[in-house]
């Protein structure tokens, strides 16, 4: 049995989550010793592509991308202003990619534009956006279990387009870490030419400006700086960048300050300018 990953905007929510723990068991071969685990997100599509990207990115690395199967669920509806008839949502898209590993879920927003480059086929599957508001429960548990029990053969895909996904070419607060560190959807090339270790760069985020030192690392500036500078997420050829402070967290005698408190309100999605 492939082991699920869930990443969903409602994964901080330990009824649901169970709830979906449940469906999922009960249409599974043998559910005994089933690898589940999830992965919460922001209501943001912004927010869960950068966390599928990652989590993709080191199940590559590390992991058994072949025994994977990542179920995406975080779909705000965006695009509609009225009602949706039948909570219809987003069409479900099933996405294998180069490594072997297999995505799912409906295909709301940005939530897949990150991986475009990793995407070897996309298919659809009919009855997955309509008739229940809480759709991960009740519509999705059968497909998920079977791909889950290597019968993605047995389904009844449609061969779908690349072009469902859409292009993604801002910069966004992608997450924002444990440590109110600001981690973003900045690739460090897309600095390069532009600004050299050393320099101030004036960054806004959702209307508040403030200067932050381009460095190698976090600790490449004084303690309380606000800095930019590599970080541990993204293509380890080109990794994205992070904003934050260098903090001795817990001494009295300095203040304790990160990337998330120079930016109030601050959330992921936000976009940022450089």
């Amino acid at each position: 049995m492939k082991k699920l990953i869930v990443i969903a905007d409602y994964c901080s929510d330990t009824l649901v989550t169970q709830e979906l723990r449940s469906a999922i068991e009960g249409y599974l071969k043998d559910p005994s010793g089933v690898n589940l685990s999830f992965v919460a997100s922001f209501p943001s599509t912004i927010h869960t592509a950068y966390l599928l990207n990652q989590v993709i990115t080191t199940e590559e690395r590390y992991g058994r991308p072949h025994e994977t199967v990542i179920f995406v669920n975080t779909d705000p509806r965006l695009e509609r202003h009225e009602k949706a008839d039948h909570a219809e949502g987003s069409r479900g898209l099933i996405i294998k990619l180069k490594s072997g590993l297999i995505v799912t879920g409906p295909n709301a927003g940005y939530c897949f534009s990150l991986i475009i480059d990793k995407i070897e086929r996309i298919y659809t599957y009919s009855g997955l956006e309509k008739g229940s508001q809480f759709r991960s429960r009740d519509n999705y548990p059968p497909l998920l279990a079977n791909l889950m029990d290597y019968l993605e053969e047995d389904l009844d895909l449609q061969e779908a387009s690349e072009s469902l996904i859409p292009n993604y070419s801002k910069h966004h607060v992608g997450h924002i870490d444990n440590y109110g560190n600001l981690k973003t959807t900045i690739a460090q090339s897309q600095l390069k030419g532009k600004f050299e270790y050393g320099d101030n760069i004036e960054i806004t985020i959702s209307g508040a400006r403030q200067n932050a030192k381009y460095v190698d690392n976090l600790f490449g500036g004084s303690v309380g700086e606000l800095v930019i500078y590599p970080g541990s997420s993204g293509n380890p050829e080109d990794r994205f960048l992070e904003i934050s402070a260098w903090s001795h967290f817990g001494n009295d005698e300095l203040e304790s300050k990160t990337g998330r408190d120079f930016f109030p309100n601050i959330a992921p999605g936000q976009e940022i300018t450089i």
